[in-house]
């Protein structure tokens, strides 16, 4: 009987991590997920544990293998994906990470950024690396964790230590870790879309920065190398052996990919965590001027990088988990869209999750959460509404400045992720935008742009017009504010934004 030949994706995500088979068409095979601990402990620190995160991985390949029937050797390439500034430092020999990995939401770095700021004008940061300085990326966690832990530092420079966003500690691992009993070890590697987050990567010789590494005190010999995006770069021993590692990606570069956005214009927004509305602008590295990141799209060794504009929001299904978990206002994420349908606007209240700072395109570490317009006619149907409505407000402040980056207005929006099963938040996201909003059949994106590139990588699929062809539109919601009212909001919104950015700055 001749064997079935699979795509493997593993997409470790802020809250879970998955793996997930894709056969020739693209179509989903099986999918084995688990959630991992958040760990809060204080505020404005948010940690993951990389051992546990690594051992839901060991967990969830063979059980993915399992339900799909196959065995490794039928599986031809793997897509690693990974939720991307979250840091981790671990020891070399012995692959334990030193302390909990610092994430993306993380805040605790505003010291150790002023502290950058008066030895390099952050706007040369900016034009090396393409982002502002901002807590979300992860040169400052890296030196955070140096800082607190001076034989970590010695460590460091003696090349005892690595450091790595998550793609770089799950690679390392599915290529043999420490190299225990005379194997070799683990690949300590990245690739150029995850290093495009550090703020070390100079985006025009995608090589980590030696100005910056000296200015910030971090040393080389603790970074990965930086790999193309697309290319096999070795293969897994554990949990399963053999598989060729075809491609390294960001998660929201893989979901650029996954919708197939491949020419420069073509753009996405994701609805996971966080919100992220990436536009694809080729192989030109364009700056924004309007408050967004510069970032690399995706890169096939042997090519020209892509690059992209993107526009970051914190707070999104994690908003909606926070309702859940820290205000009990829900049990399920579901439930969210049922309560906010129980009532017809929001009442008057409006919410900033402002719980890492604001990201794009205001970039104030400073602003702080906000919920406002609090009257006793409010219920948590009404707060639920705003829930969702911050969701939608934040979009369009990125799409804002997208389209005025480009020169042009988006005519419509394509979505994915996990939010954009609740057809209200799409339905509102297409009012405040003001343009269609359109969600294609494959809504988890992330996993399924990190098997295309592995796939590609080994010549699975022929080239990216077949992939194309993969693409199905499964919903499509049109515009149905007026503009009078569409205007009062966003006058509203903008007025809870200045209250978030104040309320940061208060005295004490």
């Amino acid at each position: 009987m001749t064997k079935q030949r699979l795509i493997a994706a593993l997409d470790q995500g802020t809250t879970s991590t998955r793996c997930m088979l894709f056969d020739r068409q693209g179509r989903m095979v099986s999918i084995a997920q688990r959630e991992h601990q958040q760990h809060y402990p204080q505020p404005g620190r948010v940690e993951h544990d990389a051992a546990e995160i690594w051992s839901i991985v060991r967990r969830i390949v063979p059980q993915a293998l399992n339900d799909a029937g196959v065995s490794a050797d039928e599986v031809v390439a793997l897509g690693v994906t990974n939720q991307r500034e979250t840091s981790v430092l671990w020891n070399r020999h012995t692959g334990t990470p030193m302390g909990r990995a610092i994430v993306w939401q993380d805040t605790r770095t505003t010291d150790v950024l002023a502290d950058f700021a008066t030895r390099i004008d952050p706007a040369r940061v900016l034009s090396r690396t393409g982002l502002p300085m901002a807590n979300y990326f992860s040169a400052a966690k890296l030196r955070w964790m140096l800082d607190r832990n001076p034989a970590a530092a010695d460590a460091a420079e003696a090349g005892d230590l690595l450091f790595g966003t998550m793609d770089s500690w799950i690679t390392w691992n599915l290529s043999g870790g420490p190299g225990r009993g005379g194997a070799e070890p683990g690949l300590h590697i990245t690739d150029v879309t995850n290093a495009s987050r550090t703020m070390l990567m100079n985006l025009d010789t995608l090589d980590w920065d030696d100005e910056l590494l000296a200015v910030m005190g971090i040393p080389r010999a603790v970074l990965p190398e930086i790999q193309p995006t697309i290319g096999i770069v070795g293969r897994t021993v554990d949990p399963v052996a053999g598989i060729a590692i075809g491609a390294l990606i960001g998660d929201q570069q893989a979901s650029l990919f996954g919708q197939t956005a491949f020419e420069a214009g073509e753009a996405k927004c994701t609805f996971g965590t966080g919100s992220f509305l990436l536009l694809n602008t080729g192989t030109e590295l364009v700056r924004s001027t309007h408050g967004l990141i510069t970032t690399v799209a995706h890169k096939v060794d042997g090519e020209p990088a892509v690059y992209a504009l993107e526009g970051s929001i914190a707070q999104a299904g994690g908003l909606v988990q926070w309702c859940r978990d820290n205000l009990g206002l829900i049990r399920s994420p579901a439930e969210i869209e049922t309560l906010a349908r129980s009532v017809p606007d929001n009442g008057g209240c409006y919410l900033v999750p402002a719980f890492s700072g604001l990201f794009a395109p205001y970039w104030d570490n400073d602003a702080q959460g906000v919920l406002v317009g609090l009257t006793s006619f409010v219920t948590k149907a009404h707060i639920a509404r705003a829930v969702l409505e911050a969701t939608a407000w934040q979009t369009h402040d990125v799409v804002d400045a997208m389209n005025a980056d480009a020169g042009v207005a988006a005519r419509s929006l394509s979505v994915d992720g996990g939010m954009t099963s609740d057809n209200l938040l799409m339905q509102t996201i297409a009012d405040v935008l003001d343009i269609p909003v359109v969600r294609p059949m494959m809504a988890e994106t992330v996993a399924l742009g990190a098997a295309y590139a592995a796939g590609l990588a080994v010549g699975y699929w022929a080239d990216r017009q077949v992939l194309r062809g993969f693409w199905r539109k499964a919903g499509e919601w049109h515009p149905a504010m007026s503009a009078a009212r569409r205007d009062a909001e966003r006058a509203r919104w903008r007025h809870a934004i200045a209250v978030a950015r104040m309320w940061g700055r208060r005295p004490g």
